[in-house]
């Protein structure tokens, strides 16, 4: 498949990087020499330097062979202008990156029912539901939904003396299944490195694992890693960002406190006017003593959510030495995701992250339904639905080569919720959830396709 990827900032680079490890057709237009030169070192994908709005750029990169763009600059007007000229252009997908509430409300004579663009990905929206889900326990440092939110895909660290630590797969399948619980260990991370696991692959303290389970049993999932449950009351959110008041409303929405703080007195009337339900403070959140004073000791949940990935990691300290429970940095680069568990952070959101997780369901030659590409691991979540025509219906999964650094993780037939076993067979309408490594997925596709 040609994918035209219109920007190679951190979204557009990461997005060029999964698709080319994939062996699809990529090319990067950017209008930064320097950018563009970076991405034609570093990854297997033509580059063309120019404005992806332009239409003598769009058609030196053959876009007319093109099946998808995906235009994600910083620039809302140039992804708009891009997805509308590819869309006059014959492209049958595009994709815009959109941050401007004028352009993606559904009244907007921009949003993207109007003007044709099949999508526009909000990544401060994304990121807020993102950060919502993660604040529901302690010990969760990564979340994904599926199936329409009937499943969730967590990511913990495994405490020492925990009850799953020194046991093998297999043991705490066969110890686990019979009482009707269901969950799947999806992937370990040891050392840096993803392991997909088997039978005999045993779990050690300081793993952290990712399991999938029915979002009704998600709760039980904590105490097997040795956390102790958690009920989440009280939010204090460090920042004003657009991605702070969506938090704040969804906090609102769920009957949750929610303290707000912020350095920019104008934007602290704005919060209050558009969130009532919230206690909107003018303050620094890097100032301990202030932290203090507005009760951080006490919240169930911290996030950081300021502008500047450097406030955000101060900030977060300070909250978690002061004694929150749940600490959450939002971060803008991705190389600051790998200062999380070095600095003391639970968790770390990612608008960008949630952007490409957003765009990936689209890019994909399945039926796909979603898409989680996680921050701490070399590995994709994917969810799947089986046709008549798909290679893998209708076999015993015993039966199927299935690659090695991929697994089978749940089978969902109507309300009926399936660990598979080698004996199970996949029919039509089936949702399948996929666990599976960049190089394994092309595969796992054509299974699917």
């Amino acid at each position: 498949m040609r994918v035209l990827v219109v920007g190679a900032g951190e979204v557009g680079f990461h997005l060029a990087q999964r698709l080319s490890e994939e062996h699809q057709d990529v090319v990067i237009i950017e209008s930064d020499p320097e950018r563009a030169e970076i991405a034609t070192q570093k990854l297997d994908v033509q580059t063309i330097v120019g404005n992806g709005a332009s239409i003598s750029i769009l058609e030196q990169a053959k876009v007319r062979n093109a099946q998808m763009l995906l235009a994600v600059t910083s620039a809302d007007e140039v992804n708009l202008t891009a997805c509308l000229a590819a869309k006059r252009m014959g492209v049958p997908y595009t994709v815009a990156r959109i941050s401007n509430p004028d352009y993606y409300e559904e009244d907007s004579v921009l949003s993207s029912d109007q003007v044709g663009i099949d999508l526009m990905v909000n990544p401060e929206r994304e990121c807020a539901r993102e950060a919502f889900l993660l604040l529901q326990s302690i010990a969760f440092t990564e979340v994904a939904e599926f199936a329409g939110g009937r499943v969730q895909l967590v990511g913990l660290k495994v405490r020492d003396g925990a009850p799953v630590a020194g046991q093998s797969i297999g043991h705490l399948r066969s110890q686990f299944l019979p009482t009707g619980y269901h969950y799947v260990t999806a992937a370990i991370v040891r050392d840096g490195q993803t392991i997909i696991p088997r039978a005999e692959t045993t779990i050690e303290a300081g793993d952290r694992l990712y399991l999938l389970a029915p979002t009704s049993e998600i709760d039980q999932v904590p105490p097997l890693a040795g956390y102790d449950r958690f009920k989440l009351k009280r939010v204090m959110i460090a920042g004003g960002s657009l991605e702070g008041q969506y938090i704040a409303e969804l906090l609102g929405q769920h009957g949750i406190e929610c303290t707000i703080l912020d350095h920019n007195r104008r934007r602290c009337v704005e919060l209050a006017e558009r969130l009532p339900k919230a206690l909107v403070l003018n303050a620094d959140a890097t100032d301990l003593e202030q932290l203090e004073m507005e009760g951080v000791g006490g919240v169930d949940g911290f996030v950081s959510a300021t502008g500047s990935d450097e406030t955000n990691l101060l900030s977060s300290l300070l909250a978690k030495q002061a004694g929150a429970r749940k600490v959450l940095s939002l971060v803008h680069k991705f190389q600051y995701l790998k200062l999380e568990s070095t600095a003391g952070v639970d968790s770390s959101i990612s608008p960008r992250i949630s952007t490409v997780n957003a765009i990936l369901r689209r890019i994909r030659r399945g039926r796909v339904m979603t898409v989680a590409s996680l921050s701490g691991i070399e590995a994709e979540a994917i969810e799947f639905v089986v046709s008549s025509e798909s290679r893998i219906a209708n076999k015993a999964l015993r039966d199927v080569d299935f690659p090695k650094n991929g697994v089978i993780g749940i089978i969902l037939r109507g309300n009926e919720i399936i660990l598979p076993r080698g004996e199970d067979t996949l029919t039509a309408g089936d949702d399948v959830i996929v666990f599976a490594t960049p190089d394994a997925i092309p595969t796992v596709e054509a299974l699917f396709g």
